[in-house]
């Protein structure tokens, strides 16, 4: 923030002025009239000129529906911005507690939904402390460990949505716990949902049309809609033997962080209600899985960032 004059029909004004960078790269400028605010204030005006101006963005760019409406829209871009002031102004000790408990949770609700049995605090035990959990399958401990790995890279921003980093995402998550690598070379079927998954032969051939997809629909489709949107044509193709789901949520995470958005995580208590949604998906009616994650995205900035938004 600096100070400059103006001069506006034979009158001098003081201007206090902030740069911020736009979602597209560019960078303007916010101004206010100085009235002798303290740094609180200002930084509070600035904060909200900053929400406006993403929103402005945001509503020239993409056009708002029925469920990524012009009050979600909003609050959505509300949530960019405290989030970045959170990211920017926590210390690295601080930032470092908060991702941890991100990634221990992230790990045991998404493991928890495909059934692993470990609780919040074995998974806690295993990641930090690096000790195995007696009576708990080898497989459970490497699915905790290996996922921790990757949560990390994402955080990160160390993943891109390319067949390569979607391949390697699977390989870091199914190290050492028998699953073969890679797409799958026989079929598979999911459970409780009446779809054919996409044949082995056509596997590279799906992921490929999901790629050009996602990327031609870049800056048309606001990023949140889009991860929804990724996640639901993923998850129907279901590349793997194994670990589908989870590559999935971490995908939805990839494109959200390599957005400045926040990351989400689905609860295991919140299982049926997002099976129903990816079920929904299957038939194309996308609303469900759009509302779904929406609420997710909330929910989780809620418990897990916004707490440090008065604090920063």
């Amino acid at each position: 923030m600096y100070f400059k004059n103006k001069k506006i029909k034979g009158k001098r004004y003081k201007y206090a002025v902030k740069s911020i960078r736009l979602p597209d790269g560019k960078v303007t400028s916010l101004e206010v009239i100085y009235k002798n605010q303290g740094n609180k204030e200002l930084k509070k005006i600035f904060e909200e000129k900053e929400k406006n101006e993403n929103l402005k963005y945001v509503l020239k760019i993409f056009k708002p529906d029925h469920i990524f409406n012009k009050k979600e829209l909003e609050k959505i871009e509300s949530i960019k911005v405290d989030y970045k002031r959170v990211i920017k102004k926590l210390s690295k000790t601080s930032l470092k507690d908060l991702f941890d408990r991100f990634t221990a949770n992230f790990t045991y609700e998404s493991n928890a939904l495909e059934g692993n049995s470990m609780t919040l605090k074995d998974v806690v035990i295993v990641m930090f402390e690096n000790i195995s959990i007696k009576g708990k399958d080898l497989r459970e401990i490497y699915d905790t460990k290996n996922s921790r790995k990757v949560v990390g890279l994402i955080i990160k921003n160390q993943f891109s949505i390319s067949s390569e980093d979607i391949v390697k995402m699977h390989k870091m998550l199914v190290k050492d716990t028998e699953v073969n690598e890679g797409y799958k070379v026989v079929p598979n079927i999911i459970v409780g949902r009446n779809i054919e998954t996409t044949p082995p032969e056509k596997v590279q051939e799906e992921i490929n049309k999901l790629i050009k997809w996602y990327n031609e629909s870049k800056g048309k489709i606001h990023p949140l809609k889009l991860a929804t949107l990724f996640h639901g044509k993923f998850e129907r193709i279901h590349p793997f033997e194994d670990g589908n789901g989870r590559v999935g949520r971490f995908l939805i995470n990839v494109i959200l962080i390599n957005n400045k958005y926040p990351p989400l995580i689905i609860r295991k208590s919140q299982r049926i209600a997002y099976l129903s949604a990816l079920k929904n998906f299957d038939n194309r009616h996308y609303d469900t899985l759009e509302r779904f994650i929406l609420e997710k995205f909330k929910e989780t900035f809620r418990k897990f960032f916004e707490i440090y938004v008065k604090y920063v």
